[in-house]
This record gives C-alpha cells, structure tokens and sequence, in this order.
C-alpha cells in the first residue's frame, strides 16, 4: 500500500466518527440510543439488515472456498439463501413486540425477569465469540494488502493483525458509543455501499488481467470470460459439485437451512435489525429481506472474484500454502494505489457494520434486563444509556481479546456453531402456543446447556481415558478417490509451482539438517555454555520443522505436468471421528498428535469407471489413536437405531448431527410445558393480544389501539388460523403469501444468475 491509499482509510475512519459525533445530537431517551426512535424507514433498514448479516469474513470464506473448489465454494456463504423467505413473516413479529430487546421479550411473554437475564448473558457471549471471528478474518487479508507480515511496535515484533483489530475496535466504540443505534445505521449505510463496491470493483481488473495474460491485443474484457473457461478444467464451474464429493449436497443443504432458520430468530440484534427498529411492519419486512438478498448477489461477485484469482494465480506459493489469502492476493495484484486502500476500507465496512449493530444490542441485553431489573430500576434515561456505552466498550474489547489469544476464524465460527440452538425452542414454541411455561423454557435451555456444551466439553475432562476408549475411536471409513482427467492450464500452472515449492522445501530441509549437525558437534565440544550454538540449534530446528509442514502438505514429489496429459486426481475423505468432531488421530505415548503417520490402503482397489478408482485406507494395525474436540453425544442415538456409521459419508455425518439439535430441545420445551404450572392467562391474554394488533408509527396512537384490543379479545380470536386452540398462529394475509412466493422465486433467480455466468463464454 502507499500513501495515497492510507489517506483513503484515515478519511474512512474520520467519517465514521464524524457520523457518531453527529447522531448523538439526537439521543435524549433509552429508544433513541438502542432503536433511533424507531424512525428508519425502507432504505436504512434494508442496510441495517444488509451490513448486520455480512461480514468481513464472508468475502473471505467465499473466495477461499472457490479458490480450492471452484463454484460450488458459493454454498459456504449461500447456504441461507432459503431462509431469507421466511424473513418476510418474521419481520413483522419483531416490530409488534414493540420491544428494545429480546431479553424484554422473554420477560414479557415467560414472566420472569430471571430468564431475560439468561437471555442477556448468552447474548453477550455470542457477540463476544461471533465479534472476534469478524475481528480475526480482517488479519487473513490485511497481511497480503499492506505488504507486511510482522509490524514492530515499541521493540515487539507482532503480526500486522495484532495492531490493526485494537485499532478498528476503538474505531466501532467511538462513534457507536455516542451515536447509538442511529449512528450504527447511518455508518451501514455507507459501509453497505462499500461492501457492495468490494464485491464488483474486483471483477472488471480481473477480467482485462485475464485477457492481458492469456489473450491477444485488441479483445475487449469480456473476452475474459472466455479465457477463463480455457484455463479452468470445467469442473470448476458446476454449482453444486459431484453428487459424492459435494460437501453441501442437497440434504445437509436443507438441514442447514432448517437449523438456521430456527436459530436466527433469537440472535439479539434481530430486534433492531429484524425490525423492530423500523417505522412500519411494511418497512421492517421490506427492509429485512431486501437486505439479505443484496448479500446473496453480492456472494455471486465473490465467487467471480475467486475465479478469476483462480485463473490468474494457481502457481501463488502463497495460495497454494493458504488459500484463505486469496481475497487479499487478489486486491493487492489487481488494484492501484487508492483503490487498494479503499478495498481495505470496504473489508473493514463489512466488519463494523456488524459490530457496531452487536455492540448496541448488546449494551441494551446489560442496562435492560439486568442493570433496570437488579440493580436501579428507578434510573433515569441517561443513567441506562451510560450503563450502555459503558457496556458496548466492554462487548467490543471482549471480542478484541479473544481475536487476539485465538486468531482462528475457524474455530471461533464452530465456538457459535450452535448457540443459537439454546434459546430456539422457547422462543418458537412460546410465540405460537400459549401453553408454553416458564418452568419448561429454564428447563430446556438448562438441556441445551448441558447436552450441547457442559457433558461435551467436561466428559473428557472427567473421564481419564475416555479419549482413548476403542469405543469411542470409531470413523468412517477413509476412501481415496483417483479419478483421471485432462490437464487444464491452470492445473499445469499449479503443479510446477507445487514442484518449485517441494524442490525448495527439500532444499531448506537439507540445508537445516546440515546447521542442525554442525550447531550439535559445536554443542557437544564446548558444552552448553556455546550460546551462539545452542541459538543455531534452535533456528534450524525451527526451520526444519517449516519444511517438514510443507513437504507433508504436498506429499509426495509432484511430477511434470503438460496441458492435456490425464493424470490423476486425489481426493481422500472419510476417517471423521462419530463421537469426536476434531478428529481421531494418531498419537505418541505423551497424547502429541503425530502428523508423519498416514492412513495405508486396505484390501483391493475398486473400479468404479475406466477413469475412476477408489482405495479404502486405515491407520497402519498398532497404531495409537485418540479422540479430539468435544465429545458427541447425539451419536448414540445412531448407533442405537442399528446405523452402520462407519459406511456413511462425510457429508451425511456431518448432517446427522443437526437433527438432535433441531428436534430435541422442542421435544424436551413441549412435553414439560405440559406438566408443568401455566402462565397467568391475564399476561397471556395482553402479550398475543399486541402481537395481533398491527403497529402504528405514530406512538400516541400505536397506544390507544393496544388499549382497545386487550378490551375487545374476542375479536381478535378470529385472527387465529384455529380459532378457540391454544395454538396462536395467525392467519396469513394475501401480502404475506405473495411476499413469500415473491421471495422464493428470487432465491432461483440469484442461482439462475450464478448458473448464467457460468454459460458465458
């Protein structure tokens, strides 16, 4: 980066505080600071759901995905397209609650002031844990843009990340804090416009570098289409992969969506972006889908983008090493002084149009539902909103720390995998039933707790061996799969590179064997006193242990590669731990993962077609193994029912862990509402009551209709699609069906626009 691009991000920066200096002129009350009045109409709601629901990890994971797969990488990001839908109907819940959180929710509708606490500690975790991953994927493209690995600061030599997510968090504090919500929405706003930017200005520099490279003088961008189609072997094109392969077949796709569906609804920021900060239902609604939608194109440019990267760097050492870098290699070859920083800048919209909506609600869980309730529930107006600010500080600095001691988007993203599950069954069940208690929800999230995280987690702790119980070591079976195809350029491209590298690899690994040797005799001679030679020691052995990694990455040495030679492609999937989810490894005597010893084949090859082949493979007989990660429980209930686990493939094992985490908790929320005390049918009566009587933006008016409904009960029975049931869902209007007809039809059509731009040529 040069000069001219950091001045890009300084006057980024200065106008974001500028935005929060100027909303917060505007705060006078708690609704001001946490949903701005509730004013915001279509526009600032479809970019408040837009930057909430993208973030800077999506570009990233995105091209990294394409880079390693081609287009069927898309389903990484794109696999909420089919709920977006269902958004059209929840839209309006959160602008009838007429809440500022969702914690106030459980309070309402559950009568305890104890579960909205609940609500709030596992919506500040969740912010803490989801916030540092959006931190951390920022160090996976800042590297390659700025030119620098390793910045030093006060004598300390650091990666770059570690100096910029410190300084991108005060950043979302200053004019979060000040601005509140309002000021949240106006930065998304310009920060949705950036994301857009980011996910198109890519592809034009892409395309001419493609046809500079590849083509002839004279032919004009679109020509690169064409040359992209030359490159790439044409199975980089298809959406959704090969029917074995695919790692989002159509099934785990539907899973997905269904367990995504039912845990979106509880993320905190939902009550503001959802909707319930909007001026209308229609606003709400509109601004919600809208939203989404705009993230689902936008996951198309990404994956352009990543083909074009594909076509233009597969021999990038530094790809072939960690294809996580692709976005940034990309920007960084592709873009000129300016737009490099402004690509920068783009990235970090993207994160802080999340985080700054994550801190505000969160600041709102703290001073609503435990600073009002516990502590002062006299305090004034200010009062709560200092509780806030102060709180928004502590929710972004949490996500700070954690990016920094973990620095791994991938683990932070399964540490949320399935929190949303803990507040699921309580909230779905208690919207539409009225039989839903207070004693089943604190039971059912008590279940989740338990079965989902406290046995997982504490199980190995408690039982000494039970990571290495025969039991419990058992996985699917491992199956290479070599299938012969023609070498495309691309795939020649990436081999000699991969050649270069294991030949300098092999090379390094020589040249640290032999200072290895000669610091050991120096050592041995002089004693431990030679500390010139001990510190020699150390270099090559850290030296030898990099070109090991590299070597054991690549395998074997690669052999020379011509554009249309078949030669065979690899594949090895299975060997996925049933009951541990990171994985059954081979392991020396002190419990150290051994990374040398690797699976040998097992019985026959099968030929599946002249160009196919497949090898079953397992860990040589003696070997040691052990689990790793938490433990699974739900996997008994497979083995119970007679499933061989050990035939299934990856996919569907990864896919029968959602069911239990779906179904149970509504089971368990069902059954014990049933057996346990109702609610006051009083609070009952007044909460489905409101959600029956649509809102009016006016609030003096919006109050004078509640008033009336919760007198006139018996007309609104006749809303209900079973009148005189305890079930409470409404009967759908003709907007809802058309809204949600309208809505499937443009998922097809972001699918139809991905399939069409593989058919350009």
């Amino acid at each position: 980066m040069e000069l001219l691009d950091y001045l890009v991000l300084v006057g980024y920066f200065s106008m974001m505080i500028g935005i929060g200096i100027y909303a917060s002129r505007m705060i006078k009350e708690q609704e001001d600071f946490f949903m701005g009045g509730r004013s915001f109409g279509k526009l600032m709601q479809t970019f408040a759901a837009f930057g909430a629901g993208t973030g800077s990890s999506d570009p990233v994971n995105t091209g990294r995905t394409t880079f390693t797969s081609g287009m069927s990488g898309m389903w990484s990001v794109m696999y909420w397209l089919f709920v977006t839908p269902f958004y059209w109907i929840a839209g309006v819940w959160y602008r009838r609650m007429r809440h500022l959180t969702l914690g106030d929710w459980f309070v309402e509708r559950y009568e305890s002031k104890a579960l909205g606490a609940g609500y709030c500690v596992f919506g500040i975790v969740f912010y803490v844990v989801y916030g540092s991953m959006l931190f951390s994927a920022i160090g996976k493209v800042a590297a390659p843009l700025i030119q620098s690995e390793d910045v030093t600061l006060l004598g300390q030599t650091m990666g770059i990340e570690y100096v910029l997510v410190p300084i991108i968090g005060v950043i979302v504090v200053v004019y979060g804090i000040m601005g509140g919500l309002r000021a949240a929405y106006m930065t998304d706003l310009i920060q949705g416009l950036c994301i857009i930017l980011l996910s198109v200005i890519l592809i034009p520099y892409g395309l001419n570098a493609v046809v500079d490279k590849f083509g002839t003088e004279g032919e004009g961008m679109m020509a690169g289409f064409r040359y992209l189609h030359e490159q790439l072997p044409p199975e980089r094109f298809d959406i959704v992969g090969s029917t074995s392969g695919s790692e989002f077949p159509i099934y785990r796709i539907i899973a997905i969506v269904i367990i995504n569906l039912v845990g979106i609804v509880v993320q905190p920021h939902f009550i503001a972006t959802g909707g319930g900060s909007a001026k209308t239902e229609h606003d709400a609604r509109v601004g919600l889908v809208v939203g989404n939608f705009l993230k689902r194109f936008c996951t198309v440019g990404w994956v352009l983008t990543a083909l074009i990267a594909l076509a233009l760097y597969a021999d990038n050492p530094e790809l072939i090493i960690d294809p996580d870098r692709t976005w940034g290699v990309a920007s960084r070859e592709l873009l000129g002084p300016g737009l490099t920083g402004l690509m920068l800048a783009c990235l970090l919209a993207a994160l802080m149009s999340s985080v700054d909506a994550y801190m505000i609600i969160g600041s709102a869980l703290v001073a609503r539902n435990v600073y009002a309730p516990y502590f002062n529930a006299n305090a004034t107006e200010q009062q709560y909103i200092n509780v806030a600010r102060w709180t928004g500080l502590f929710v972004v600095a949490g996500g700070v720390i954690v990016s920094l001691f973990l620095m791994d988007v991938f683990k932070q993203l399964q540490l949320t995998w399935v929190f949303n599950v803990l507040f699921a069954a309580p909230f779905w069940v208690g919207m539409w039933w009225r039989r839903a208690t207070t004693s089943a929800a604190w039971i059912t999230v008590i279940f989740n707790v338990m079965m989902f995280f406290g046995i997982p987690f504490f199980a190995p702790l408690l039982i000494s061996d039970l990571r290495d119980n025969p039991k419990y070591l058992i996985t699917n079976q491992i199956i290479e799969t070599t299938t012969k195809r023609k070498a495309a350029p691309t795939d020649v491209s990436k081999r000699n590179a991969e050649m270069a590298k294991w030949g300098d690899a092999q090379a390094t690994l020589q040249d640290a064997e032999v200072a290895f040797q000669m610091a050991f005799r120096q050592v041995s001679d002089a004693g431990s006193a030679d500390l010139s030679a001990l510190k020699d020691i150390e270099a090559s052995t850290a030296k030898l242990i990099e070109a090991q990694g590299v070597l054991d990455a690549l395998g074997d040495r690669p052999t020379e590669l011509q554009i249309g030679d078949m030669f065979p492609e690899s594949k090895t999937a299975g060997g996925k731990g049933v009951f541990w989810p990171g994985g059954v490894k081979p392991v020396d005597d002190e419990g150290n993962v051994i990374t040398s010893v690797k699976p040998v084949a097992v019985g026959d090859e099968s030929v599946i077609d002249e160009n196919t082949k497949q090898q079953v493979l397992a860990y040589p007989e003696g070997t040691k193994l052990r689990g790793l990660g938490n433990f699974q429980l739900d996997y008994f209930i497979y083995q119970a029912a007679g499933i061989d686990l050990t035939k299934l493939k990856d996919a569907v094992l990864d896919t029968l862990s959602l069911p239990a985490k779906i179904i149970a908790p509504f089971l368990v929320m069902i059954l014990f509402s049933f057996i346990t005390p109702a609610n006051s049918k009083e609070a009952l009566d007044r909460y489905y009551a409101k959600m029956k009587t649509p809102v009016d933006p006016d609030h003096e008016t919006d109050r004078k209709n509640l008033e009336e409904a919760f007198n006139n009960l018996d007309a609104l029975e006749q809303k209900k699609l079973l009148p005189g049931s305890s079930l409470e869902m409404q009967k759908p209007t003709r907007t809802d069906v058309v809204g949600f007809i309208v809505c499937f039809l443009v998922c097809f059509a972001v699918i139809g626009l991905a399939w069409g731009i593989t058919k350009i040529q």
